[in-house]
């Protein structure tokens, strides 16, 4: 409704009983996944993805830390 319409975001705020600040995000969003936002803003689709790989990142830190320790176990076995 603001998008296409043009109405404001307090008046669809009000009427679907919304925060006006919680729905101003949602409508930054929708411009911005549209390719009208601010520059630099990520699209919803481009947060998952960095959410994605946070979480492989974090995965693969843990493996790393389980392989050193293994390693490290294995050295101190053979000597």
């Amino acid at each position: 409704m603001v998008l296409e319409e043009g109405k404001s975001v307090a008046e669809v705020a009000r009427d679907l009983d919304l925060t006006e600040t919680a729905f101003r995000r949602w409508v930054e969003q929708a411009r911005t996944d549209r390719g009208q936002g601010k520059q630099g803003a990520l699209t919803s689709e481009e947060r998952a993805e960095l959410s994605q790989l946070r979480k492989r990142v974090r995965q693969l830190e843990m493996e790393k830390e389980l392989l050193k320790n293994a390693a490290a176990f294995f050295a101190k076995e053979m000597k």
